[in-house]
């Protein structure tokens, strides 16, 4: 079943919807949930949540790439999860290797207005398009999807050191990107 159909299934509120989007991109969900998570358990349980809250949002909403809405969902609840799991009252406090690597180039949001935050993403969204199709797919999966840099290499043909620097590098243009669009770090 295609994407519109699916879509029409939840804005006539039928649950075949879900279903259906289980079916098309159950294993994208849990994969994308258990590279953030490393627990399978709770990688299923945001799964799972994101069919309630694409149930609760659609409508109003009518997604234009069903994938990338439910991925953001996914993606999302399971950072939402990681953070509520590595607390530091329970002892954690760590964040993916990945989101620490961009540490140095975005501003912490914490603080922010939501105004704000959209022109961070609409900022970064724009640096996005003008990088090359590769590096742009490069960034994408490790900040996005959380590959790791030796799944990254092997799935573009690279080097691991030529995928390291590619990613040093965009981060650098990234952060003179934002620093020029008046966001400090």
């Amino acid at each position: 079943m295609n994407d519109q159909r699916i879509i029409d299934l939840f804005w006539q509120r039928d649950e075949s919807a879900i279903r259906e989007s289980s079916a098309r991109y159950g294993s994208y969900l849990l994969c994308l949930a258990q590279r953030i998570l490393s627990n399978r358990e709770d990688a299923m349980e945001c799964v799972n949540d994101t069919y309630l809250a694409a149930w609760n949002t659609i409508p109003p909403q009518r997604p234009a790439v069903l994938s990338a809405y439910l991925g953001r969902l996914t993606r999302n609840l399971s950072l939402k999860r990681l953070r509520h799991n590595t607390a530091e009252k329970r002892g954690g406090g760590i964040t993916p290797i990945p989101l620490d690597e961009l540490g140095d180039c975005i501003p912490d949001t914490t603080f922010w207005q939501k105004e704000d935050s959209a022109a961070l993403g609409a900022a970064i969204d724009a640096f996005l398009r003008t990088l090359p199709p590769t590096e742009q797919r490069v960034f994408v999966s490790r900040y996005w999807h959380l590959y790791s840099i030796k799944e990254i290499a092997h799935a573009y043909a690279m080097r691991e050191s030529r995928v390291k620097m590619m990613l040093l590098r965009t981060r650098g243009r990234l952060r003179a990107h934002l620093e020029q669009e008046g966001f400090t770090v």
